[in-house]
């Protein structure tokens, strides 16, 4: 029986505590064996401002998950070309993988512009798609598709973004993201 392997792509720009709620429920509630927290050096969709070094992004997310068995971070998308394309990534993991089915995990956010990905058709042939839900988004295109899941996560409120911003307006993020990582933003003053 192969294992089940959520793939959770993100720039962990910082990592936070919405990264990690989502991958538990996700991991706990539709059967998986594991999860990665796949660390993208770029987004092709994304000119991000204040994107930390790949290696520090990647750091953070190994200090959020502190030796979890079930849920890891994953430097492949870091080992390969600019930009990463999810089908590659794939294609790698699957090659290199075979006893393993891995599940992409989406926002919902990102559904409607599927088909704006590179080789969206051939990722369909190769995975299931589980889609969260993020706030103010309700997907319109995919929804009848076999291969996508709507996953009834909890609706968490939290970006990158936000907590770049909150860092720089010289707000508490105490709680929005794991002890560890706040100390690694805090003392190498991320984000200011």
């Amino acid at each position: 029986m192969k294992n089940k392997i959520g793939l959770l792509f993100g720039s962990f720009n910082p990592v936070h505590n919405g990264h990690l709620i989502i991958a538990n429920y996700i991991l706990q509630y539709e059967d998986l064996d594991e999860i990665l927290l796949v660390v993208s050096p770029q987004n092709p969709f994304k000119t991000e401002e204040q994107m930390l070094d790949e290696s520090n992004r990647y750091r953070m997310v190994e200090l959020a998950l502190n030796g979890n068995e079930k849920i890891k971070p994953c430097d492949i998308e870091l080992k390969m070309g600019t930009p990463s394309y999810t089908i590659n990534t794939l294609e790698k993991l699957i090659k290199e993988n075979a006893n393993n089915e891995y599940i992409l995990i989406i926002g919902s956010d990102n559904q409607d512009d599927l088909d704006k990905w590179k080789d969206y058709e051939k990722i369909f042939s190769l995975v299931d798609i589980f889609v969260y839900p993020r706030y103010g988004y309700k997907p319109k295109k995919f929804n009848n598709h076999n291969r996508i899941k709507q996953v009834s996560a909890p609706l968490i409120e939290m970006s990158s973004s936000f907590i770049r911003n909150s860092v720089k307006q010289g707000k508490d993020i105490r709680y929005f993201v794991p002890d560890a990582v706040f100390e690694e933003i805090s003392r190498n003053n991320y984000y200011k």
